[in-house]
């Protein structure tokens, strides 16, 4: 992710409690932290400590929907933002460590750059090296925000081309633009991170990322940064995996978000803390999978999925998906949705916020006016969800409610939306605080002769599209205290 000035995002906010008390908090389970990468030397990495966290039921976790692939895109676009193709040449830069191919292990050292373009380490054409107690420093900046961002050109700790780095404790601190912390570029590539302190503090420099399909592994880390467009944990062009286990992350500066991805992004037991920019953002078809973690954005939204059209990242199906844990938005929707299409599953999350929305689908400053709406769909279980569902004349949203998931709002309250969809099961319910607009009403379980049990009206008036809803029978229903399901 480069800067983003042409693209600024923004914070989602939700508004809601705990879950339903029949979801409760499941059985605890061990997770196994990091992964096993082979030692290049002798010296054996150290192995990650057993970990233990609630989880929720497996009976309230929403139907998981596929994480996209991140597809490919054409090479040379100079627009901002990470994910999209790999294709191309990798932009080598220098090392104060540099290795190229071999085994080698280092403890106890301190590692220091200040040139441009030159890393702290870098490990090239399938090296393999191992870190035990190190301390990287740089200060040097980088000459390209978009090699830095697609080839980690000028990152403190930086795996090339296959080569795997396996760090332990120690420490990687930058303080050039476009410097980022830890980095992976290239099938192949991968760092196992346990324990590291990295910060960064530079524009347009991150915490942890990868591209170009590299992989990351991160097990309780303490990540900062505070330049503007530098996301705790990124992807950029050509995607890449990155796995979070425990730790905390915080960003500062504007356009910052906790998480950014335009691959495949998986976070368990960790806090992501944004105070310039949304917790966390996804570009085109690719997915951001959060357990049991804290998230907070403190600016214009929560959570945005959307499409840029910059050529960093393909497709426009994106998936979010948060399982317990908090997503607090502290301005603006916690969930909105712009040029693209998006899956959102919530189950048993604590959800926060002040604005009063907890999805916005709309058209927004990408994309091509007309046709950028946004088309969301959010799968609840065991979830309780509070504020107004806005959706605008070329945007849709789809509510399934189940598992003793709870609804309390309004849904397009000004009847300017394309679509909107509820279905609940016999165990959820709405709450209407308010006029409302449904093309089309799911509720078998709740409608009984010509009342409606599960959807509470407050006295205000439900309007659903006859021609959409045959079942209905263009009839008019009594909702349980008061106020109609009426034909529009």
């Amino acid at each position: 992710m480069r800067s983003r000035s042409a693209r600024a995002l923004s914070p989602l906010i939700v508004m809601a409690a705990l879950a339903a008390a029949a979801c409760g908090a499941g059985s605890p389970d061990t997770l196994l932290t990091g992964s096993s990468s082979p030692s290049p030397t002798s010296t054996a990495s150290t192995s990650p400590a057993a970990r233990t966290t609630p989880t929720t039921p497996a009976a309230c976790a929403p139907a998981s929907s596929p994480a996209p692939s991140s597809g490919t895109s054409s090479s040379g676009s100079s627009v901002s933002g990470p994910g999209g193709s790999g294709s191309g040449s990798a932009t080598v830069g220098t090392g104060a460590y540099s290795q190229s191919g071999g085994s080698a292990s280092k403890s106890g050292q301190t590692i220091t750059a200040a040139a441009s373009d030159e890393s702290g380490v870098l490990v090239n054409e399938s090296g393999e090296l191992n870190l035990t107690g190190v301390a990287v420093t740089t200060t040097g900046a980088s000459t390209s925000s978009d090699d830095s961002s697609f080839y980690g050109l000028d990152a403190g700790v930086l795996a090339l081309n296959g080569s795997t780095i396996t760090e332990s404790g120690g420490s990687v601190t930058t303080s050039g633009d476009g410097a980022n912390a830890i980095f992976a570029y290239g099938s192949g590539s991968s760092v196992t991170a346990t324990g590291v302190t990295a910060s960064a503090t530079g524009q347009y420099a991150h915490g942890v990322m990868a591209s170009g399909g590299g992989s990351i592994t991160a097990t309780d880390l303490t990540v900062s940064t505070t330049g503007g467009s530098g996301a705790a944990v990124a992807t950029d062009r050509g995607g890449g995996t990155i796995t979070v286990n425990g730790g905390t992350f915080r960003t500062s500066g504007g356009n910052s978000p906790g998480i950014y991805s335009t691959g495949t992004i998986t976070a368990k037991d960790a806090t992501f803390d944004a105070t310039g920019a949304e917790a966390a953002v996804i570009e085109g078809s690719n997915s951001i999978t959060v357990t049991d973690s804290q998230l907070t954005g403190a600016v214009n939204r929560g959570v945005m999925i959307y499409q840029s059209m910059s050529g960093d990242a393909q497709g426009s199906a994106g998936v979010f998906t948060d399982t317990g844990g908090s997503l607090t938005a502290l301005a603006g929707p916690i969930l909105y949705v712009t040029n693209t299409t998006a899956t959102i599953n919530l189950a048993g999350v604590t959800l926060r916020g002040s604005s009063g929305v907890l999805l916005d689908a709309a058209a927004g400053q990408w994309g091509s006016s007309g046709s950028n709406g946004g088309q969301a769909t959010v799968n609840a279980a065991c979830q309780t969800l509070s504020g107004s569902v806005d959706v605008d004349a070329i945007s849709t949203a789809i509510l399934n409610l189940t598992d003793g998931s709870s609804l309390s709002g309004t849904i397009d309250s000004a009847g300017t939306a394309k679509s909107v969809t509820l279905s609940l099961d016999g165990t959820s319910r709405w709450t209407v605080t308010g006029t409302s607009y449904l093309t089309v009403l799911s509720d078998s379980a709740g409608i009984s002769g010509s009342t409606v049990t599960n959807i509470v009206g407050n006295g205000h008036t439900v309007y659903y599209t006859s021609s959409a809803n045959p079942s209905l029978g263009g009839e008019t229903y009594t909702l349980a205290g008061g106020g109609t399901l009426t034909p529009a």
